[in-house]
């Protein structure tokens, strides 16, 4: 397509071209609007509504303030609610924080994945024996 037909088509789905698609050149415009269809706004294995909230919480920790007015009103749009939002934020705040820290003090990696496997695997077996106290 050329730029005219994507444009068109662009305005087709949104109601407007925005600015961010008019500074993409000739050459990867067509290209650069199926990957936003095929990541933004389709469908997939992870409901849209979710994957605003993580659009969300990665805007936030980048601290790109174009990322966080788009991802929060898709999310919006999507059925988030103002304490989904704020959820999504709060776990972006606590894991970019403990990321700093596990990566500063330079914890020892193989320890660390040794520990989430032992704790995931304690949750586990608490799980089971919930399951069969119930049933």
């Amino acid at each position: 397509m050329n730029r005219k037909q994507v444009y068109a088509e662009i305005e087709k789905t949104m109601g407007v071209v925005p600015e961010m698609f008019k500074s993409i050149p000739d050459d990867s415009l067509e290209l650069e609007w199926e990957l936003f269809k095929r990541v933004q706004l389709a469908e997939g294995p992870v409901p849209n509504k979710y994957k605003e909230l993580i659009g969300i919480a990665v805007a936030a920790v980048t601290k790109c303030r174009y990322c966080a007015f788009f991802h929060t009103e898709i999310a919006k749009l999507h059925g988030a609610t103002p304490a989904e939002i704020e959820d999504a934020v709060h776990y972006a705040k606590a894991t970019a924080g403990w990321s700093a820290y596990v990566n500063g003090m330079q914890l020892d990696f193989e320890q660390f994945k040794r520990e989430v496997r032992q704790a995931c695997d304690h949750v586990r077996a608490s799980m089971t024996k919930t399951e069969k106290a119930k049933g």
